[in-house]
């Protein structure tokens, strides 16, 4: 037998991943060599439970638990390649992975070679960017860039920067919420103060009601939904527009209603709903009820019922847009 045959090299050779690899090791000239083995229980019993506990633990991060994982199948005498071809990575990713076991330990493991990046604005010009959108309420993340360059002398290549910046600094796109003409702070804030003064001196035989009515719809409304691409999906709409009317007061304090179905609301229904609301209170010496301006709430006929000797009523009318205290009764009235 001849000793001195040459050795067969693979004429198959697989690159170095090291050529494609981003981050690499801090120190890439002792790095493990393809042909060196590791030898099995190099690691210790504590260090061992570590990582088998943080390559079971379900809520540690995926690629930290397959690296603890990778660790302790070195430990158990598996290669570099069986690992790989387990964990579905390169051997040379693995030889990696224990470089910075050895070098740093479980925290070496747990870099991954980047830091998110630190702001570009100091914390001055953070203040004054916030400052300005909040005075001139910029519409696009264009002009914000624009004012950026011109102040501050820093260009943002990229929208998604320059939204991440805003969103730092507690910034988001927002629509305006239209608001009526006849909105009147002064009126606002007299009622508010009016009716904070009202809840703080009522007597144990007085209520507070809040009153309004609704107009439901029957109705077919498509809504989206999941389908297959090429079936047209359609729903049969209902006949007319079939309209309830709805006309109820809530009590706050107590969460009890009272509601009513008319075949018209006005007047007619107003009163009906103030002689219910009576009904409901038999033992309330005053009850102030709350509602908006409409018409039929100063319609002679209610100011005449109102004007009885016996009436235990009093109305209060809200100001023009005035969400506070008025409750959002319609939605009430849905889910009831």
């Amino acid at each position: 037998m001849d000793f001195f045959a040459p050795i067969c090299v693979p004429t198959h050779l697989y690159p170095d991943s090291l050529e494609i690899r981003i981050f690499l090791l801090p120190n890439h000239a002792s790095r493990i060599l393809p042909n060196r083995m590791i030898r099995p229980g190099f690691l210790d019993p504590e260090s061992r439970q570590d990582l088998t506990e943080l390559a079971r633990d379900g809520s540690a991060a995926h690629r930290l638990a397959r690296r603890a994982n990778a660790l302790v199948l070195l430990d158990d005498g598996m290669s570099y390649t069986a690992i790989a071809k387990v964990l579905l990575v390169d051997d040379d990713t693995i030889r990696t992975w224990y470089a910075l076991y050895q070098e740093e330990g479980i925290e070496g493991l747990a870099s991954f070679g980047y830091e998110g990046s630190a702001c570009r604005l100091s914390d001055e010009q953070q203040d004054k960017l916030k400052a300005w959108i909040t005075g001139t309420l910029p519409r696009t993340t264009r002009a914000i860039g624009a004012w950026i360059e011109q102040e501050c002398g820093i260009e943002y290549q990229g929208r998604s920067g320059l939204i991440a910046l805003l969103h730092r600094l507690g910034m988001e796109h927002r629509k305006p919420k239209a608001v009526s003409r006849k909105l009147d702070p002064a009126k606002q804030a007299a009622f508010i103060k009016a009716y904070e003064d009202l809840l703080n001196h009522m007597a144990d035989d007085e209520a507070v009601l809040f009153a309004d009515a609704v107009h439901p719809t029957h109705a077919v409304r498509p809504v989206g939904c999941w389908g297959p691409k090429d079936t047209q999906i359609a729903v049969e709409q209902s006949s007319g527009r079939q309209r309830l009317n709805i006309h109820g007061a809530i009590d706050l304090e107590t969460g009890q209603t009272r509601m009513l179905e008319a075949v018209t609301v006005d007047a007619i229904s107003t009163i009906m709903l103030l002689m219910a609301i009576e009904a409901m209170y038999p033992g309330k010496r005053l009850i102030h009820l709350f509602l908006d301006n409409a018409r039929y709430h100063h319609a002679k006929l209610v100011q005449a019922w109102l004007a009885r000797p016996e009436c235990r009523i009093k109305l209060h009318f809200v100001p023009a847009y005035c969400p506070h205290p008025w409750p959002n009764f319609r939605s009430l009235t849905r889910k009831a």
